[in-house]
């Protein structure tokens, strides 16, 4: 703790002199110093440990955003980071960032009326379980009592977000947002006889509405039928985006490590989980390694490979044969998409690592639109999955 405190100390005054420095100098308190290594499966560098220390040079804990989902991912991959370097600076970051919007009491200035809000809450039973602090118990407190009256399916299934415009929906992106959190709050606070069984629950049903006969899942599933984006007859969406299916595959490893051998609900998990393993492999680009938009339509010529997503899935193959959740042989799947993604990384002429290929922030659509997202580059989204992935799979590629 009192390392933590000086840590946290470190940073805030490194943020400060970051604050003050012209944007084009790289402050050397926090240079990535394996840049030189040249980027591809062989090289020798650490490359979490680089993204993480480009990412803390270009923002401080109060620059890099507001309490939302993208940024708590990045700071997620942060925390794997750290707990293997044990560097106190990124995990005095993290507090940093969340000590923003949590009180001393407690308290937390968000509604959570959306799943995309409660994801960061896995920050709070982090620094829970690094400081003993109660006040991150508190704030984690108020998205489980949250859940006993968020509105849901008829069979069970979380809404997106409790309002108007997403009402009756299932999002694959959604299980992820919550259901990691709640098998993390249920094993560090003693609630995991409810945890276990929802989450659980939610990958279940979300599974059964989303996953079709190929084995992908689609977007989203309205189970009122009147989204624009609905089908009239089974209300899903048209496409299988690939960063949704990611969301639901990374969740559905995080789920099944958690919960016991003898869940009743565990079977289900795994077949729908082998299933779409199995379609992950075949819709992969032999090319690259990696995982197209709109993931069964690699054919089309204005379609592209998406790295947060092809991290995903890299992990979450990788995680699941390791674990024996699926055959083998996926970890050669993944090994192949981790490669792919290890590609769109570079160094630019600052020392700072940029990863490419990164589709922005996306709602439920048609073919057409989901092709034509911005490909940005550092988006949180993929840099979180990248050190998700890396953190798994560093220095398994030859």
């Amino acid at each position: 703790m009192k390392r933590l405190r000086a840590a946290v100390a470190a940073v805030a005054l490194t943020t400060a002199t970051l604050a003050a420095l012209p944007a084009a100098v790289p402050p050397p308190a926090v240079a990535v110093a394996a840049a030189v290594v040249p980027v591809g499966p062989a090289a020798a560098s650490d490359w979490s440990a680089a993204v993480v220390e480009s990412t803390m040079a270009r923002y401080t804990p109060s620059t890099i955003g507001g309490w939302s989902y993208p940024v708590g991912l990045y700071l997620y991959g942060q925390y794997l980071t750290y707990r293997r370097t044990h560097d106190a600076r990124y995990l005095a970051y993290i507090k940093n960032y969340v000590d923003r919007f949590v009180q001393s009491d407690g308290s937390i200035g968000q509604s959570f009326d959306s799943l995309d809000s409660m994801q960061a809450g896995r920050l709070l039973v982090i620094l829970h379980h690094e400081t003993g602090q109660d006040r991150y118990r508190k704030a984690a407190q108020k998205i489980r009592d949250r859940l006993n009256t968020y509105p849901r399916t008829s069979d069970g299934g979380f809404w997106h977000a409790d309002t108007s415009s997403r009402a009756h929906q299932l999002w694959a992106d959604g299980v992820y947002m919550v259901n990691p959190f709640l098998v993390e709050y249920g094993q560090e606070f003693g609630d995991s006889a409810y945890a276990d069984d929802e989450a659980a629950r939610q990958l279940a049903v979300y599974g059964g509405h989303l996953q079709v006969a190929n084995g992908l899942l689609r977007h989203a599933y309205d189970e009122s039928k009147s989204a624009s984006w609905a089908d009239p007859a089974t209300g899903l969406a048209p496409e299988h985006w690939c960063r949704a299916v990611g969301w639901y595959a990374m969740a559905i490893v995080n789920v099944l490590d958690a919960i016991p051998a003898n869940q009743p609900r565990r079977p289900q998990l795994l077949t729908i989980f082998g299933k779409l393993a199995a379609a992950l492999e075949r819709y992969q680009d032999p090319a690259t390694g990696r995982w197209f938009q709109v993931i069964d339509k690699g054919g089309r010529g204005d379609n592209w490979t998406e790295t947060s997503c092809s991290s995903m899935f890299a992990y979450a193959l990788s995680r699941g044969a390791q674990q024996h959740y699926l055959d083998p042989h996926y970890a050669d799947v993944a090994r192949r998409g981790y490669r792919g993604v290890l590609a769109e990384l570079s160094v630019g002429a600052d020392g700072r690592t940029d990863l490419a290929g990164i589709s922005v922030g996306t709602n439920v659509g048609d073919y057409a639109y989901y092709v034509a997202r911005a490909r940005a580059v550092n988006d949180f989204h993929g840099l979180g999955a990248f050190l998700i992935m890396n953190e798994q799979l560093r220095g398994g590629v030859s």
